[in-house]
């Protein structure tokens, strides 16, 4: 049993599914940056990409099943040859069709017309930025990455996302850059409002503070740096049962870029299989629905810190 399966327990707290309503695809490894905070290690020479026969049981696992919501992330999903036929196969099939963004993957100009196809088809982007700060921000993710984020929320804004009643929907999310919890998130999206249309004239719909994962490329850097078990001890000290009752992974189902089914990118990343026990996007017959298991680890208590991450 995990640190965090005997933490609920003492607590008498208990965490088990409810409806399955949203289905996260994880598109693969591939990524043009190798952020520090990344849960996953992605980076440019990761080859776990998913190819066109797991897209297409996805996209079957969307037609036999209904989504609410349906979650595209990676790795950088711009950079799966396949995105354009996940984004148009899928946008039918859900309410909300998401694509997750690093910015800088979707700055050049050989992926222009993905951002003109996510426009027309109404796809909600979240897209990582880590900070208004240019030193902070490229110290976490790399030389130039702040001028191509820059560029790339600009022309989203021309497109119209982020415009007031554009219909189109961009969030931003920011992850701290060490070992400790992000600040409160609404002064944090003031913040953030106020300097991007200052400097930039840029526009967002929300921004979302989430606590980083003790696992990855970060759970490495943690661990190396001496920093692990002192950041484990900070999440335990956060620990919110409030928002035991809100976590994603009460209502999601994760797909891995080889088909393979989790609860959460999480676990994705953690390498936990689906807690229900169903192994394979092509072999689920039901979803899990309520009272089902979750599998649990110790990076969960990211999800239970603060606010939560829901």
């Amino acid at each position: 049993m995990s640190r965090f399966a005997r933490h609920l327990e003492k607590r008498g707290l208990t965490l088990r599914r409810k409806e399955t309503t949203t289905l996260q695809v994880n598109v693969g490894l591939l990524c043009n940056m190798c952020c520090r905070h990344c849960h996953l290690a992605a980076g440019p020479e990761r080859t776990e990409v998913m190819g066109r026969d797991t897209a297409e049981r996805v996209v079957d696992l969307a037609r036999r099943f209904s989504f609410a919501v349906i979650d595209l992330t990676g790795g950088a999903p711009e950079m799966n040859p396949h995105i354009e036929f996940l984004l148009r196969s899928l946008a039918p099939l859900t309410s909300r069709l998401v694509m997750r963004s690093n910015l800088t993957a979707l700055a050049g100009g050989a992926r222009s017309r993905l951002m003109a196809l996510c426009r027309d088809l109404g796809v909600v982007l979240v897209a990582s930025f880590p900070s208004v700060n240019e030193c902070q921000l490229e110290a976490q993710r790399g030389r130039g990455a702040f001028s191509a984020s820059v560029t790339a929320l600009r022309r989203l804004n021309e497109l119209g996302y982020g415009r007031r009643d554009s219909g189109l929907e961009l969030n931003l999310v920011s992850n701290p850059a060490g070992a400790f919890l992000p600040g409160g998130q609404r002064a944090m999206e003031d913040r953030f409002r106020q300097v991007l249309r200052a400097k930039f004239g840029i526009e967002f719909n929300n921004l979302y503070a989430f606590a980083n994962m003790p696992l990855g490329r970060f759970g490495r850097w943690l661990e190396q740096s001496g920093n692990m078990e002192r950041y484990i001890d900070n999440l335990v000290a956060r620990f919110n049962p409030c928002a035991v009752d809100s976590v994603m992974c009460r209502e999601l189902i994760s797909v891995s870029w080889d088909g393979q089914l989790h609860d959460c990118d999480f676990n994705l990343a953690a390498g936990l299989p689906l807690g229900a026990g169903k192994g394979a996007a092509a072999d689920l017959e039901r979803l899990p629905g309520p009272g089902d298991p979750i599998a649990l680890g110790d990076h969960c208590f990211a999800c239970t810190a603060g606010a939560g991450f829901s």
